[in-house]
């Protein structure tokens, strides 16, 4: 069988990504046909599009990872299911899918979340592991050019505001999660990408401190000069990617349908 013919036959999404993504784009016309209104069910929908938007990019970064691991060597990526982009298959629910949403909800961050495990011992070559830590953040990236893209080129007029709301704000996450990810933090796909470049004892005291580094990082967002040079980052960003910081305030605002809203 060739490579080509084994990937295609392992490369496809599974029932529980396709509700997802049937979820996020039913949700999405719903929140367009809502137009400018603002009320509480216009408000609820939109919570469910950008969260069940938030999940499909979760599987596209994860399934970047596992597809250049795919590539490099690794063929357990097929038996293991990553290429079928099921939620289900990266890691437990709590740590990959909960705590991330979580996030959301608390501090509109986008929380890397999932993992893939791969068997480092069948790739060859320190590009290919720096490849394979890099691929899932350049997912994010790159659906938040898409998303910069749509909202550039259609985002013309405020006749359906509430949808391009959502969808600034849905594309602010991919890059705060890209950011957050490219930190060369023990634990996140920063450290990996120059890890294989480091030395050993280092890669290994890292992997010691690994969780409380991701923790750390996690207080840290939280202190207010941090915090705001963080997002100060992140909008310098979005506005290079046609991402109108307007409609992702007034986007983040709406998602927390729990709060009460003033847009006058």
């Amino acid at each position: 069988m060739s490579n080509v013919t084994a990937l295609r036959s392992s490369v496809r999404p599974s029932p529980v990504f396709l509700f997802v993504l049937g979820l996020f784009a039913l949700s999405g016309l719903a929140v367009w046909r809502y137009g400018t209104d603002v009320g509480q069910s216009a408000r609820i929908l939109l919570f469910v599009f950008v969260v069940s938007g938030w999940i499909v990019s979760l599987c596209l970064h994860e399934f970047g990872h596992a597809f250049f691991a795919w590539r490099s060597g690794d063929r357990s990526m097929a038996a293991k299911g990553y290429l079928t982009l099921n939620p289900l298959k990266y890691t437990d629910m709590a740590l990959s899918f909960l705590l991330p949403v979580l996030f959301l909800l608390l501090g509109g961050i986008g929380l890397p979340g999932g993992a893939v495990y791969i068997n480092r011992g069948a790739i060859r070559g320190r590009l290919r592991h720096s490849l394979i830590s890099a691929a899932g953040p350049l997912a994010n990236l790159a659906f938040a050019i898409v998303l910069g893209v749509v909202l550039t080129q259609l985002a013309t007029s405020l006749d359906h505001a509430l949808f391009w709301s959502a969808l600034a704000f849905l594309a602010f996450l991919q890059v705060t999660a890209a950011v957050l990810n490219l930190l060369p933090v023990p634990g996140l796909d920063g450290f990996g990408i120059v890890e294989p470049y480091l030395p050993r004892s280092w890669v290994a005291q890292a992997n010691r401190v690994g969780g409380y580094a991701f923790i750390a990082l996690m207080a840290l967002l939280w202190i207010g000069p941090i915090n705001r040079g963080f997002f100060s980052i992140i909008y310098h960003l979005t506005d290079l990617f046609g991402i109108n910081t307007d409609l992702t305030t007034v986007g983040h605002a709406l998602f927390q349908f729990w709060q009460k809203v003033g847009l006058g």
